[in-house]
């Protein structure tokens, strides 16, 4: 019995290999562009002057109408955010507090904020405002 081995050459298709790469691309792009960052939905007030900050190296305390506290988009209480910025001041002593309130938020909600801030000397804060 004659046994006839015969031997075929594989080749991988290169035709689709450009399709491929521009799907890849395109996965790329848009998983880049999701925006990580959590918010919390206000009426920013209006200023008459404002000034940008690097975004880097921020610790963003929310403050809404109700009174709720926000620490990077995250619900907490007074305590959790004075831990916070304990926290955020010894890894990185330059970071910028930003307290970010709805526009109709009572000041008795913010001060609370503020007499943190004060109680640990922190100085380098910021309001955050809607440019007018």
């Amino acid at each position: 019995m004659n046994l006839v081995h015969s031997r075929k050459r594989f080749t991988v298709p290169l035709n689709s290999m450009s399709d491929v790469a521009f799907l890849l691309l395109i996965f790329i792009m848009l998983v880049s562009l999701i925006n990580y960052r959590k918010e919390v939905k206000i009426a920013y007030p209006e200023a008459e002057t404002a000034k940008k900050t690097s975004a880097e190296k921020n610790l963003e305390i929310w403050v809404d109408k109700a009174g709720a506290l926000y620490l990077d988009g995250t619900r907490c209480d007074l305590g959790t955010i004075e831990n916070g910025i304990i926290e955020a001041y010894q890894q990185a002593p330059d970071t910028r507090i930003h307290i970010i309130a709805d526009r109709d938020t009572p000041f008795e909600h913010i001060n609370r904020v503020l007499e943190v801030l004060q109680l640990l000397q922190y100085r380098v804060v910021s309001f955050v405002v809607k440019d007018a």
